[in-house]
């Protein structure tokens, strides 16, 4: 080890001991050095020995959404808050590691342990949860009470009190809404051209946390998420240096995005293009005007770029409504499209399953054509934005219509079916057998789960749709049962 990386190690050992974060270690069974090398017989270091503790750790989306948009911010940050937590006396010596100076064990818990961070955020949702989600300035009061009866220590320098504005994980929130960090901006305008993948993956890294802020993301970096192809070599030409640009200058006046506006409904704009999909949801303010609140893209895999429009439609619907699921459980979503994926499955006779399996996912989608409204200023181009009509001409109004599957495998056997009502309305179940079966039965399974659910609702005709060929000419009868397993679902 160089000279003058070695004193820089004693420098922050005798630190942390003169804090009381040490102790001397005699004897211990864990010892590792300062930049842990991974061992031969896969003993490599604690993390890896370690159970996961997966207790829930806050989503920063949700967190910051959450505290934006008031008037009075008060922020108060812990100093060296893992090292604030004790360890178990059982556990110091397996947070051993050795230097020049001596072997030295964590009185304390230290950072980039596998359960540093649902450790600190179960003390603190502990110590704090009769406060969570309040905002009146009395419980700052009751807060530092609480810090120094569990004696926790604040950092002086990084706490504000009384401010109408301030910086939170990397955005700045206030009154108005959430705004990026100028020197979150400022650090990506400076970065030069990446040379190789990694400066390459850095650089993505780096836009992809304030993704949120920019339209199109996906589409306009696509050259250089090419760079990132397997034995691909990074060849930095034109077209990467436009994307690369075009982003940067797109941050120097970026959007201030609102927060959702309680008992009103979202609207979610959809772009679908043949190697990305993206969209961006908003919602229209006490004045009608249309606000952003998100914007979201992805890159589609090589086996999505192969599915038709409307399939890549439906895959879309399913990924922006997990990806917003936060908004779209405490509103009603109104969808702005073109073509409207949920009526085209229903009217299919020969879609695949997992389309109408897809379709029930996005039901949740709110039903409401716009007759008029003012669309977001984005980027989108015009032919991509979908505007949700019905076309009621082509309403069987007197069909109900069911598709069903059935898988079995090695992680157990599911059955699961799609009953529609000639309304449009979209009845999704899903159930897992207790019994060893094979695919057909599996299938015949999800069939009589779908034809019960069909007599709850009393329905008195419907349609069927299936892909197996099997199937459908035995229960024509013209094709004749020979599995002995499958004769009893024709009894």
């Amino acid at each position: 080890m160089k000279p003058e990386v070695a004193l820089k190690i004693k420098e922050k050992v005798k630190k942390q001991w003169k804090v009381g974060f040490l102790a001397v270690a005699e004897y211990p069974q864990w010892v590792a050095n300062i930049v842990p090398v991974p061992k031969k017989d896969g003993k490599v270091d604690l993390n890896r020995a370690s159970p996961k503790d997966n207790f829930p750790l806050p989503h920063i989306d949700v967190l910051v959404d959450n505290t934006a948009q008031h008037s009075c911010y008060y922020f108060m940050e812990g100093f060296s808050g893992y090292n604030q937590i004790r360890m178990a006396l059982e556990d110091k010596e397996k947070t051993t590691f050795i230097t020049t100076w001596g072997t030295f064990c964590y009185k304390v818990m230290p950072f980039r342990l596998k359960n540093a961070g649902a450790t600190y955020q179960r003390a603190m949702v502990t110590l704090f949860h009769d406060m969570m989600h309040k905002e009146v300035e009395v419980y700052v009061d009751d807060m530092i009470s609480k810090l120094q009866k569990y004696r926790l220590k604040l950092n002086p320098a990084k706490c504000t009190f009384g401010v109408k504005t301030g910086k939170l994980l990397g955005f700045i929130v206030n009154e108005r809404g959430i705004k990026l960090n100028l020197d979150k901006v400022k650090a990506i305008h400076d970065m030069l051209a990446p040379k190789t993948e990694m400066e390459v993956r850095s650089f993505l890294g780096s836009v992809n946390y304030i993704a949120r802020f920019i339209s199109q993301l996906t589409a306009t970096y696509s050259p250089l998420f090419k760079l990132l192809w397997k034995n691909q070599k990074v060849e930095w030409n034109q077209e990467c240096q436009e994307a690369f640009e075009k982003v940067k200058q797109y941050l120097e006046s970026p959007p201030v995005l609102v927060l959702a506006i309680p008992d009103k409904p979202l609207i979610l704009y959809l772009t679908v293009l043949k190697e990305s999909m993206g969209g961006i949801l908003g919602q229209q303010n006490d004045f009608g005007k249309e606000q952003a609140i998100y914007y979201l893209s992805k890159k589609l895999m090589e086996c999505e770029q192969r599915y038709s429009t409307l399939e890549r439609t439906c895959c879309t619907l399913v990924w922006a409504a997990k990806r917003l699921r936060q908004y779209m459980l405490a509103h009603t979503t109104r969808l702005i499209a073109k073509m409207d994926p949920l009526k085209a499955n229903s009217t299919m006779t020969n879609g695949s399953v997992g389309i109408q399996h897809r379709s029930a996912l996005v039901e949740q989608l709110a039903y409401h054509p716009l007759d008029e409204y003012h669309p977001l200023l984005h980027e989108f181009a015009d032919e991509y934005i979908m505007v949700a009509k019905k076309d009621e001409q082509e309403v069987e109004s007197y069909k109900w219509k069911l598709w069903f599957d059935g898988a079995s495998n090695l992680l157990g056997n599911e059955i699961r079916a799609v009953l529609a009502s000639p309304k449009g309305q979209y009845f999704p179940f899903l159930a897992r057998l207790g019994f060893d079966c094979t695919n057909n039965m599996a299938k015949y399974e999800a069939y009589a789960m779908g034809i019960t659910m069909a007599i709850k609702h009393q329905v008195s005709r419907l349609k069927v749709f299936d892909d197996s060929t099997l199937m459908i000419y035995q229960l024509h009868r013209e094709w004749e049962t020979r599995d002995a397993k499958l004769v009893p679902y024709h009894a």
